[in-house]
């Protein structure tokens, strides 16, 4: 009898999350991969054309894809680096003995409760209107100037800004972690006359590695996935110069009208994402050191 209303509470909670899992992510992705395999317009009177592979064949032709796929590579890299350190970095901070760590840990933490499309508008604003400013009032103009107009600059507009928004998020997974270190192996060092340095590279950061395994999944499957921040700030401008994955599936399907090309784009780019994620996840596990 136990075991049966075990078994009742279990299906409670579990049957309507696989429900919403299948109707909401699995069917879709299953449908998607069926339209890749056609030439369809989106248009549910028009005719789909049977191509097979040539849609996947096709894309490794396509100069804007391959580019995007290129800056993406180049954006997800800068921002799970620059993430990932200054996230670190706030965490040692605010779990050191700071009169000010809770109020810290706040003010850091809450870029992240911004939405994406609204986190764009405001660092739109900064780019064009403050940094244009400050340019005026320091002279230092090759600084401070409308980074979003210019090629060079633009994706590394966006990597600030994205650090800005996941670096506070990233320092609580990080607090996480160092505080599960347990403080006698900390107290041992002291006595043993480890500097703080040492201290850090022989004990913190390799009983950090639980975390930075979840941070860098996080960082890594997000700087990928990212569109609505791109969106908002530079909008794939100036010149498609910060146009990535994402944006230019969707660009491919709602732009274009290619919808089985466009899938055929999302399908690669989930296999790379997952191809990508699993590596990391499994080369990071590997280094995790029991406590």
């Amino acid at each position: 009898m136990p075991n049966r209303n075990k078994l009742k509470w279990f299906l409670l909670f579990t049957v309507p999350l696989i429900f919403i899992f299948t109707i909401v992510v699995l069917i879709p992705f299953l449908v998607g991969i069926y339209y890749s395999f056609f030439e369809w317009d989106g248009i549910g009177a028009n005719p789909k054309v049977f191509v097979g592979l040539d849609n996947f064949v096709e894309l490794w032709g396509d100069n804007q894809f391959l580019r995007s796929m290129w800056l993406t590579t180049l954006f997800t890299v800068l921002s799970v680096i620059t993430i990932n350190v200054i996230g670190l970095a706030f965490a040692l901070l605010v779990t050191s003995r700071i009169q000010t760590a809770n109020a810290a840990r706040t003010l850091l933490f809450m870029p992240y409760l911004i939405g994406g499309l609204i986190l764009g508008y405001i660092w739109q604003f900064v780019f064009v209107d403050v940094f244009s400013f400050l340019g005026e009032v320091t002279g230092l103009d090759q600084v401070f100037f409308n980074w979003l107009v210019d090629p060079q600059f633009a994706l590394y507009g966006l990597v600030f800004v994205f650090t800005w928004q996941m670096a506070g998020y990233i320092m609580i997974i990080y607090i996480a972690g160092i505080q599960a270190i347990p403080n006698d192996v900390v107290e041992a060092a002291k006595i043993d006359g480890a500097s703080t340095w040492q201290r850090f590279t022989r004990i913190t950061f390799p009983l950090l590695m639980p975390a930075l395994t979840i941070s860098l999944f996080l960082t890594l499957s997000s700087a990928f996935k990212i569109y609505d921040v791109n969106l908002s700030l530079t909008g794939g401008g100036p010149a498609n110069a910060t146009e990535l994955f994402a944006m230019n599936i969707y660009q491919e399907i709602f732009g274009s009208s290619n919808y089985g090309f466009g899938q055929a784009k999302a399908i690669v780019f989930f296999l790379i994402v997952a191809a990508i994620t699993l590596t990391q996840v499994y080369m990071t596990k590997k280094r995790e050191v029991e406590m």
